[in-house]
């Protein structure tokens, strides 16, 4: 597979705006890191930041399983504003696509998160969280590799 993001470990700096309901966009800037155990088992850890706004920070680790050759794995996301989480994905030839649910959420939150991959050291990523029907958040934004020397 092309894909470089998830796939391959990583480190990842993420850059764009992040949109809630009835309000103006605001930078987010983040970092992820991907790593991988012989099991097949993967692990993510996000930070986003909100630059110049009062917005807590945002931390997300992921776990999840993906065999070899495949194309769909599933995965549990503890989230610092969301709680426990669980989810799916989907990779494509150009896009991987997860998709999660908050456990236990008397609001029935839930989002999903679509990375195209423009090159092997680029990706662009769209996201959004929703509130039973609604769409209460999105964000977009450009994830460059950090290469190790």
């Amino acid at each position: 597979m092309a894909h470089t993001f998830l796939l391959q470990p990583g480190r990842w700096v993420l850059q764009g705006s992040w949109l809630e309901r009835d309000g103006l966009p605001i930078n987010v800037k983040g970092m992820t890191l991907v790593a991988w155990n012989r099991d097949n088992w993967f692990t993510m850890a996000t930070k986003l930041i909100f630059p110049g706004s009062d917005r807590a920070d945002i931390a997300l680790q992921y776990k999840g399983r993906l065999d070899v050759g495949a194309r769909q794995y599933t995965f549990l996301l503890q989230h610092n504003i969301l709680g426990q989480v669980e989810g799916e994905g989907w990779i494509g030839l150009d896009t991987i696509v997860q998709r999660y649910w908050v456990l236990s959420d008397r609001e029935r939150r839930s989002g999903f998160e679509t990375l195209h991959r423009v090159n092997d050291d680029s990706y662009y990523l769209t996201s959004g969280i929703m509130a039973g029907h609604y769409l209460t958040i999105t964000m977009e934004a450009s994830l460059e590799r950090q290469r190790t020397n």
